[in-house]
């Protein structure tokens, strides 16, 4: 089974969340059929962070914002070098235009794979700095315009800067520690070569043990390395879940403190209406209370007269 460049795809278009399950499934189909190679290369395959994932939507989605970024980002450096203080003025707003525009495209793009994330809990100031790295830095560019970014990525400022230590594995990654030198077969044709004496056999011999015990620990040391990154990345993966939970925890009491105040307001109103209701019905039982005393007080006068 040939490396699926689709699935690859796959894998880093969807939320990270299923990253480590969907690269299982992918070795475990790889080894059902005996394509060892192709499992090699699955297992190679980096989680990538929320905030890599969202440049790679980018990258994958949206890939002409991308083109338009790596466009500017020649402008910038050939106006960097030319010292053409007008122009990089210009193609510095140009900059800031373009970065702010695709951090909102990330957001979107993300939103609408995932809406349970949340516009306020997506890392987009990674995202922004990420981009603005790529401006600078070819390297880094390259990587975004890839769609495999594993990580995001930080530059100060612009021009000519050392290259950064970013790591991007994609499906062609292969271990360079199994890489064997090539051994140069031909010899010369007039002269036979010379026949190694026992010593330089044995030394001979003991380098190779060396060897493959070097590559044996550094294959090991490769293993536990990535067994560690496997292991920071889901506890990573879990911080993040466990912010986005406490962010929304925060949303809900929110609400719910919007919506008591709502009620408090509402009843606040409504004792002020019942306590104008109440002072109104006094006044009319006052008025009542008189309207009686005045009509017995008429019926006691009529009463009197009668009785003279």
């Amino acid at each position: 089974m040939p490396v699926s460049e689709d699935l690859i795809r796959g894998l880093y278009e969807a939320p990270p969340d299923g990253f480590v399950a969907a690269r299982a499934a992918a070795i475990a189909d790889a080894r059902k059929i005996g394509d060892k190679d192709a499992a090699k290369r699955y297992a190679a395959l980096r989680k990538p962070t929320v905030a890599a994932w969202l440049v790679n939507l980018l990258a994958l989605r949206r890939p002409e914002l991308i083109d338009d970024l790596v466009e500017l980002s020649t402008g910038l450096r050939e106006a960097q070098r030319g010292l053409q203080g007008d122009q990089l003025r210009e193609l510095s707003n140009q900059r800031r235009q373009v970065v702010s525009a695709l951090v909102t495209a990330a957001r979107k793009l993300a939103l609408a794979e995932d809406p349970s994330l949340g516009a306020g809990k997506l890392p987009l100031g990674e995202v922004e700095a990420t981009l603005t790295a790529a401006l600078a830095e070819p390297e880094i560019a390259a990587q975004v315009r890839s769609g495999r970014l594993v990580r995001a990525a930080t530059y100060a400022g612009f021009g000519e800067v050392p290259r950064p230590r970013l790591r991007l594995i994609t499906a062609d990654s292969v271990d360079e520690e199994e890489a064997e030198p090539e051994v140069d077969g031909a010899g010369d044709e007039d002269e036979a070569p010379a026949r190694p004496s026992p010593r330089e056999r044995a030394a001979a011999e003991r380098r190779r043990r060396e060897r493959d015990e070097r590559r044996r620990e550094l294959k090991r040391e490769l293993a536990a390395a990535r067994a560690a990154e496997d292991r920071a990345d889901d506890q990573l993966e879990r911080a993040e879940r466990a912010e986005r939970d406490a962010g929304h925890a925060v949303e809900d009491i929110d609400a719910e403190l919007a919506e008591l105040e709502r009620r408090r307001t509402e009843a606040v109103a409504d004792v002020a209406r019942r306590k104008l209701a109440r002072r109104t019905a006094e006044r009319e039982a006052a008025a009542a209370r008189r309207q009686v005393g005045d009509v017995q007080a008429a019926l006691e006068d009529l009463e009197g007269d009668e009785a003279d």
